[in-house]
């Protein structure tokens, strides 16, 4: 996962940071603690992840709420974010779930910055018609096999700003 960030990447949010696996291998990358925003829903998760990684900016709260967290934490600042690192479960997630989830990590990202995904599923977590729908493009990066069952990691992207709509020539006004 870690070789997925872009080049020269400092600030990092992590989704449902759990016991730190990632927190860990990111702070391991050279991502500076202060650099790295770790969001996690569950209480005891948090508190847990508070103690073992005190320098980090770690968050209580829902992914949905992303864009206002990541605002009201001033993490972005001018710079902005450089990537988002998630082990979810959008497997297990309804649609409309994934849809305001996917929706909150992209109204943080630049066009070209990715949402870097670890997921158990043998496809993209991410059905078609919703990447469709949200203007996103996915690869599969790797395979992590020492996980049982056998991991992979797929990076999200959207290329442009807006969804750019065809028009003929003389329609244009």
């Amino acid at each position: 996962m870690m070789a997925q960030l872009p080049a020269g990447s400092r600030r990092i949010v992590e989704l449902g940071g759990g016991t730190g696996v990632f927190t860990r291998a990111l702070i391991e990358h050279g991502i500076a603690p202060r650099d790295l925003l770790v969001l996690e829903l569950n209480s005891e998760l948090y508190r847990f992840l508070c103690q073992r990684f005190p320098d980090a900016q770690v968050v209580n709260g829902d992914a949905c709420d992303l864009a206002q967290i990541v605002s009201g934490c001033g993490f972005a600042g001018a710079e902005g974010v450089d990537a988002v690192v998630s082990g979810l479960g959008f497997l297990s997630m309804p649609r409309e779930l994934q849809r305001k989830i996917l929706r909150a990590i992209f109204s943080v990202l630049d066009p070209g910055r990715p949402l870097i995904q670890f997921t158990y599923g043998p496809s993209s977590p991410i059905p078609r018609e919703l990447l469709d729908e949200l203007g996103l493009s996915v690869r599969r990066a790797g395979i992590a096999w020492i996980n049982v069952p056998p991991a992979r990691i797929y990076v999200f992207t959207r290329n442009r700003s807006t969804r750019v709509h065809a028009m003929r020539v003389g329609d244009a006004v």
